[in-house]
């Protein structure tokens, strides 16, 4: 069985401030570690003059690529904190660089972990995350007669039906999660006293955001 996921689908700007310290969190999707580099120099080069750029990424459908830097703050005082923020929220495929500009107070070791995780919080929340699921395109043929009986059941499961053709027949592609396959495959077959025809076309995953279905490679 494949398993869901979550990944940053929209990045977006959060902010923290610390004894007039600032600590400004910017999240990006990203799929590779060349993507997750080039936005963290994108970030230096627009907040050019501050002191520190810190940052974290994980990358891989079960987070297997995963880096952070201190940039300069003492040790484990900054990435990590990041990192462990994403690793909280079990998010991949997003790289979040905070950026501080020092406000002439010193915040210790554990004030330091505060703001980052903190704007790193703030960063996520100003982000979109979303859940990617597994699950199977099918296409499903039916007579008009049972036409009726198969939207009523559909949308009683809550499937998505991606495509419609009305030819001497109707032809669906229909998106099922993972879950619902095989139950799917029975309730077709018994409500349409096996008249019906539903055929696996693919696997995928998808996800949901703002009601619109969106479809990702397996």
């Amino acid at each position: 069985m494949r398993s869901s996921y979550k990944i940053l689908y929209q990045g977006g700007t959060g902010e923290v401030t610390e004894k007039k310290s600032r600590f400004i969190a910017c999240t990006r999707p990203v799929k590779t570690e060349e993507e997750a580099l080039a936005f963290i120099e994108e970030i230096r080069k627009t907040y050019w003059d501050a002191r520190h750029h810190c940052y974290a990424w994980v990358i891989g459908k079960k987070g297997e690529q995963k880096r952070c830097s201190d940039d300069g703050e003492p040790a484990q005082t900054a990435g990590r904190p990041i990192l462990d923020v994403l690793e909280g929220e079990g998010v991949t495929g997003v790289c979040v660089v905070v950026t501080r500009y020092f406000g002439g107070t010193l915040l210790g070791t554990g004030g330091l972990v505060r703001a980052y995780s903190g704007a790193a919080q703030e960063g996520l929340k100003a982000s979109a995350i979303l859940t990617v699921q597994p699950g199977e395109t099918c296409s499903l043929t039916v007579d008009y007669n049972g036409i009726g009986k198969i939207q009523y059941m559909l949308a009683q499961e809550g499937i998505t039906t991606l495509n419609s053709e009305y030819t001497d027949k109707v032809e669906l592609t229909i998106l099922v999660p993972q879950e619902k396959a095989e139950k799917i495959q029975t309730d077709v077959a018994d409500i349409t006293g096996g008249q019906a025809e539903i055929v696996k076309l693919e696997d995928v995953y998808y996800g949901l955001f703002e009601k619109e279905v969106l479809l990702f490679p397996d």
